[in-house]
């Protein structure tokens, strides 16, 4: 189980964790917004420390009801952020988390960004998958329906790990004949999805290893958690470092998460208990 990113093998034989940064004033999670050089550099060079394999950089919030930015801001957002990482930290992989094939343009062109995770899978801009074949960079392909304003007026399913596995393998399908190899598939937890359908997912995530990519569990102090155990976001570690490991249980071989210390420790303990 390897990815290419930058011309590099990846090996995700061993599960590793993405970690979140957004350069947002309006992500779901505050003490996950960073907008100035201080504490963007603080913050990467704590998770550099406690061990992320890959930076996840986010300049558009995607939480349900989230306001538009425009391609431009987003751009913008991006831009500064990059200039500080990656003088800072060359050596470190980083993603971008954007939908739109514009935006994927230019943080790779500029700025050699490695992968670009697409919360829409290619569904909110058509010139997403030619682009990434263009670039030849790794890819997330994750599920959703509707966008990050109304998606939570999708949730209709008649089984949603089956729903969210054909559409993985279609658009998987349509990335390899583009000539794109290096997919990694995320069933999308929260979006368009209800705190039901979230855990049938999650309970079910081991049928998505016949997609034969590597997977991508996104459940970071999440709703799920949260509106479960009627607490806020802030109290969410807890109940986010048990649902990563039964993600783990379940064929996840990337944790996408705020916290990386614990997600790395979960890591650790889930390979010692696997290897007992």
């Amino acid at each position: 189980m390897q990815i290419k990113i930058n011309d590099r093998l990846a090996d995700l034989s061993v599960p590793r964790v993405m970690g979140i940064v957004n350069v947002t004033p309006d992500s779901f999670y505050p003490a996950s917004r960073y907008q100035k050089e201080k504490s963007i550099i603080h913050v990467v060079e704590k998770m550099i420390q406690d061990g992320v394999f890959i930076l996840d950089l986010g300049a558009y919030s995607t939480r349900p009801g989230a306001e538009a930015v425009s391609a431009a801001e987003e751009i913008e957002r991006l831009s500064y952020a990059l200039e500080i990482i990656v003088k800072r930290f060359p050596d470190l992989p980083v993603s971008v988390d954007t939908y739109r094939a514009q935006v994927a343009r230019h943080v790779v062109t500029e700025f050699g960004v490695g992968m670009i995770n697409d919360v829409s899978g290619g569904t909110l801009d058509a010139e997403m998958f030619e682009t990434i074949a263009d670039l030849q960079v790794a890819y997330v392909l994750m599920h959703m329906r509707g966008t990050p304003q109304d998606m939570q007026t999708y949730t209709e399913y008649e089984n949603i790990t089956s729903e969210v596995l054909g559409f993985l393998q279609k658009r998987i399908a349509q990335l390899h004949l583009l000539g794109v190899n290096d997919v990694i598939a995320d069933p999308g937890f929260g979006f368009a999805k209800t705190t039901e359908q979230n855990f049938r997912l999650l309970r079910e995530m081991h049928y998505l290893k016949e997609l034969n990519v590597p997977l991508l569990a996104g459940m970071s102090r999440k709703s799920m958690i949260y509106k479960t155990l009627g607490i806020e976001a802030t109290e969410a570690l807890n109940g986010t470092t048990a649902l990563n490991m039964l993600a783990l249980l379940n064929g996840a071989a990337i944790l996408r998460v705020h916290d990386v210390k614990e997600a790395v420790e979960t890591i650790k303990l889930f390979t010692q208990y696997l290897n007992a």
